[in-house]
């Protein structure tokens, strides 16, 4: 950083100067001012009860709705580091794995009130499902080499055809209470079940990214893909490897949001999710060109998103008009990313350091 060479020998950065330099910080301080600017319109926005021995209020709602939201961060955010673009098809993935999910369990009947097949076995299906969809995308991106926004759309426009298929046109409904408890909650945990899938795909990821040389490789693959390869990476596998996994937490976040309606619709589950996911990951601090990332600034991401959406409704903005200020945000991210405003950052950051050692100099000095 060119303000560390201007710092003088032995001198520390300021404490503040140092936490505003973490990577995590912007993130945070836009959650804490979502969250924040809730109490204009709801003063007990913070205020949290247990009713029938589970925790409710706002913010434990906010946690909850964003628990399909942080699954496809974390495999957006793989995606997005390997291959330097973005797998829109992960709602539509969602669809189709909710709709073998129930197809299964139903037995191709429209409404039941028992299982038809054993539940792991349905779950087992549409994870397959789920992660032949992501194979399918990293092939065209990771051996094929189509921009990965251009092969996935083509999920994105035929993967809710294909659940509609799967569930013969109607949405399929299983009335089963060892179903619904997957989307809601279990007897004697304070929080709902989905918020604890999401806390298991985000350490279970983190372990292996960590535990195995996986998180390394995804970075050095996305910075320089060419650099890579002559060292011996083989990019493509990769790639490849990142959209599958992307596929199957698709999967996972569609089990819980069918779960959720004890459903399966294949026009509304997964609806607008992947702009959230790919909004959750810039708002994470992470590049969406590739290279390095950060999961836990997804995650972050992942709730501010949420905490915005129950901003905005709050304040009386229709669900239509919803992504329009996400458009928003996008826009002043993908802007503030760019190189010439990175330069322009960097400059200013030159010039101030430069001052700053100016004045303390010509203070000593004097």
């Amino acid at each position: 950083m060119p303000e560390a060479k201007l710092t003088p020998p032995g001198q520390k950065k300021p404490l503040w100067r140092r936490i505003a330099g973490h990577h995590l910080f912007l993130p945070l301080l836009c959650l804490i001012v979502v969250l924040l600017s809730n109490l204009i319109k709801t003063p007990d926005f913070f205020a949290i009860t247990i009713q029938n021995g589970m925790l409710r209020g706002y913010v434990i709602d906010v946690v909850n709705r964003a628990s399909e939201l942080v699954i496809l961060a974390v495999g957006m955010t793989l995606v997005t580091a390997a291959s330097g673009g973005q797998d829109i098809s992960v709602g539509a993935v969602m669809a189709v794995s909710a709709a073998v999910c129930c197809q299964m369990l139903s037995g191709g009947e429209v409404s039941v009130t028992t299982f038809s097949n054993p539940l792991i076995l349905a779950v087992l299906a549409a994870l397959l499902a789920s992660a032949l969809c992501g194979a399918f995308n990293g092939f065209l991106v990771a051996k094929m080499h189509i921009q990965p926004m251009v092969a996935t759309l083509i999920l994105y426009t035929a993967g809710r055809g294909i659940a509609q298929l799967v569930t013969n046109g109607q949405i399929t409904y299983v009335r089963v209470d060892a179903y619904k408890m997957w989307g809601s909650a279990l007897p004697g945990l304070l929080f709902p079940v989905p918020v604890f899938f999401a806390i298991a795909v985000v350490l279970i990821v983190s372990l292996v990214l960590k535990k195995t040389a996986l998180g390394l490789y995804i970075e050095s693959v996305g910075i320089n893909g060419n650099a890579s390869r002559l060292v011996g990476l083989n990019g493509t596998k990769i790639k490849w490897i990142t959209y599958i996994i992307c596929g199957i937490l698709a999967g996972i976040a569609g089990f819980v949001s069918s779960a959720r309606i004890y459903s399966a619709d294949a026009n509304n589950i997964g609806l607008n999710l992947e702009m959230d996911a790919i909004l959750a990951v810039a708002l994470g601090g992470n590049i969406l060109g590739g290279g390095k990332f950060s999961l836990a600034g997804s995650v972050i991401g992942a709730y501010t998103i949420q905490a915005l959406t129950t901003t905005l409704y709050a304040m009386n903005v229709s669900s239509d008009q919803l992504p329009v200020y996400k458009a928003v945000v996008v826009i002043i991210i993908v802007v503030l990313q760019s190189p010439t405003a990175q330069k322009l950052i960097a400059t200013q950051r030159l010039h101030h350091a430069a001052n700053r050692i100016a004045r303390q100099t010509g203070g000593d000095n004097t």
